[in-house]
């Protein structure tokens, strides 16, 4: 029953991460060229390295998964490696995969600085890169010059559309704790960025207390305890992540309070924790960001194989869940 489930919910997703695709592909501005970057073989089986960066929550493990499950179907022999949120582990396996000689180099890079350099030295070796998920410093490493593609969300539009949420929510009026994500990630300083410029417009509306969670659900706890203690009239709290908001909301109960109703919270992620917590009233709202990057990648590297023209954002659309559509947006959790 478990692996029906599983490829019943592989079926629904893969046509959708094709569409997102052609999307992304017809109406890019800026592309790579193939004559531009190393060459990709048509071979198969194709050395694909992934270096993960973790694997400490159900995002991550999505997103393994995803690329586990395309392996097979795209002609990939997967060379795969976990950093255990490490930036130099995950610069090691990288530069171990180059090493090898693998034929294509796709990852998620922990935080954008430490991992741009890496991009370079895999250039230098000719082996063509995708990132997926989060970027690297676009002033050491640039997409389209230095590596294919970026494959991911929008994560300043995530939140601006939490953000929007919050203020409907509360009536333009909060006091909010901000759970931020892991401190030099793309996806971390985009989600303050794109939440704090919109509610900074609003006069009835402040940013209390902001501090990293680095995107885990006992860290993200173990901050909100400390600065409820610190802010007892908080009001509301956004998490760059639904692990994070969990956390809170965990941290929330301990201090006698009641997540959904003495404070809002909203997130960002979509995984079936967050969805069930919104159905039970606890969290408010959650933008997903999607972890299904493995059959984008397969689709971005067969075409970029053929000499086709990548644009250098592929950019994943992103589902919005909050009480009005949960129970019916329950297949789409992980």
């Amino acid at each position: 029953m478990a692996s029906h489930n599983r490829d019943s919910r592989r079926q629904r997703l893969q046509p959708l991460a094709a569409s997102l695709l052609a999307v992304a592909l017809g109406f890019g501005v800026a592309s790579a060229q193939a004559d531009d970057l190393p060459k990709l073989a048509t071979k198969t089986p194709l050395k694909v390295g992934f270096a993960q960066t973790e694997s400490n929550n159900p995002w991550r493990l999505a997103e393994t998964r995803s690329f586990k499950e395309i392996a097979a179907k795209c002609g990939w022999q997967l060379v795969m490696t976990d950093a255990n949120g490490s930036n130099s582990k995950q610069v090691s396996d990288i530069q171990s995969m180059i090493a090898q000689h693998v034929d294509l180099l796709v990852f998620p890079p922990r935080e954008e600085k430490p991992l741009a350099p890496v991009v370079l030295q895999a250039k230098k070796a000719g082996i063509p890169v995708i990132l997926v998920d989060r970027n690297v410093d676009q002033s050491v490493a640039k997409a389209g010059r230095d590596y294919i593609t970026f494959i991911g969300s929008d994560f300043i539009d995530q939140g601006h559309r939490a953000a929007d949420w919050l203020i409907k929510a509360t009536g333009g009026k909060a006091k909010i704790i901000e759970l931020e994500g892991t401190t030099g990630a793309s996806a971390a300083n985009d989600r303050k960025k794109g939440f704090d410029e919109v509610i900074a417009k609003q006069p009835g509306m402040s940013i209390i207390a902001s501090q990293s969670g680095d995107f885990a659900r006992d860290k993200g706890r173990q901050v909100m305890e400390t600065l409820l203690q610190a802010h007892p009239d908080v009001t509301a709290v956004y998490a760059h992540n639904d692990e994070m908001a969990l956390g809170a909301i965990a941290a929330i109960k301990a201090a006698g309070k009641q997540p959904g109703k003495d404070i809002q919270i909203v997130t960002i992620d979509g995984t079936k924790g967050g969805l069930d917590a919104i159905a039970s009233g606890e969290l408010g709202a959650s933008v997903q960001s999607s972890p299904f990057f493995g059959p984008l990648a397969c689709d971005v590297a067969q075409r970029f194989a053929k000499g086709e023209k990548i644009p250098t954002w592929v950019k994943v659309s992103d589902r919005f869940y909050d009480k009005s559509n949960v129970q019916e947006s329950m297949q789409y959790g992980y």
